[in-house]
């Protein structure tokens, strides 16, 4: 089914941004390439229509991400807190990409939601927030970048799309796809692609920004996982890796170094759930893979207060990483004949 913003909406938003507006654009805690690249996109398209843009986010970032165009000009909350709050209250408009609910803002949450701003959701998460003046929330697109296109092509700017629009689009999808391998790459999505490209995105050169530019410390944490923190549990299709505190200081744990790694585990033959858990930020941040039908989204939302996508989701815990693995495994026989499916 074709992805369609409402034309009454559309309306209502180009006489809203027909003058110049002091914007903000914010996405979720820890924000990855598709947070990053959304953000960014849409920051391009809206500087060329005047407007006072700035990109907040609430925390920093990963350091691969760091090549694209405008990330200077992006204040992160956990750093900069007063200008963030400052910018914040001054706002006409207030884009929310790539959530679906406010407390996904963790600190930076209050300030946005007191604000008087408009709120505008751009996302493909499930179960939005009520709370947004306008909600393009679409489940089935591949990633909150997909959306950000779609959104400039339903305001009828299509054909103004610029190289560096282009290139932070083009991240947030192939991040988001696991460089375009999941279900929700439909053929319209490939398309987008070749328009992207056509636009100026270097393809070849956004995989080696993000996938070749890892630290040496980002790969020996990837063999440490897989050699000796992996664990795999046949019996019900399962693998999963847990790191301690003290194991990420040991490799000089950077945001970002744990990126993809559950999918490590999820690639084992006959491995149907894959999961990673991190003692970080006094907690337990738990990331869920899967394969097929099997919801990962349920078994976050119901066991470790979290959510997502089906395929992929996030929780945590404020369990001991112990405990908080130990109930994982204790809670996989209830799920043995869906994971045997």
């Amino acid at each position: 089914m074709a992805i369609s913003f409402a034309e009454k909406d559309i309306k209502e938003l180009k006489e809203l941004l027909s003058s110049p507006r002091n914007i903000v654009i914010t996405t979720h805690h820890r924000p990855d390439g598709d947070a990053i690249g959304s953000s960014l996109g849409l920051y391009h398209y809206l500087m060329m229509g005047k407007h006072n843009v700035t990109v907040i986010t609430p925390s920093d970032f990963p350091d691969f991400l760091h090549w694209m165009d405008g990330v200077d000009k992006i204040i992160d909350f956990g750093s900069n807190p007063l200008k963030a709050i400052s910018v914040t209250s001054e706002a006409d408009i207030i884009f929310c990409l790539d959530f679906n609910q406010l407390k996904r803002l963790e600190k930076y949450e209050e300030f946005v939601s007191k604000s008087k701003a408009k709120k505008i959701l751009i996302d493909h998460h499930l179960d939005p927030d009520k709370i947004f003046d306008y909600t393009f929330s679409f489940s089935e697109a591949c990633s909150a970048c997909e959306l950000i296109y779609l959104f400039i092509e339903a305001m009828g700017d299509k054909t103004k799309i610029s190289k560096p629009m282009a290139e932070c689009i083009y991240t947030g999808i192939m991040t988001d796809t696991h460089s375009f391998r999941y279900e929700t790459m439909r053929a319209s999505t490939h398309r987008i692609i070749a328009s992207l490209i056509d636009a100026g995105a270097e393809n070849f050169r956004i995989h080696e920004n993000v996938y070749d530019n890892f630290s040496a410390n980002r790969l020996r944490l990837l063999g440490y996982c897989i050699s000796e923190k992996m664990k795999v549990l046949t019996e019900f299709r399962t693998a999963y890796i847990s790191l301690t505190k003290e194991e990420l200081k040991r490799f000089n744990y950077q945001a970002g170094d744990t990126e993809g790694i559950v999918n490590y585990a999820l690639s084992i033959k006959g491995i149907k759930l894959a999961a990673l858990f991190m003692e970080r930020d006094g907690e337990i941040k738990i990331s869920l893979r899967s394969k097929d039908e099997f919801s990962v989204k349920d078994m976050s939302s119901k066991h470790f207060e979290g959510g997502g996508h089906r395929n992929a989701s996030g929780g945590r815990s404020s369990e001991s990483l112990q405990k908080t693995t130990d109930r994982f495994v204790s809670i996989l026989p209830q799920y043995k004949d869906e994971l045997f499916k």
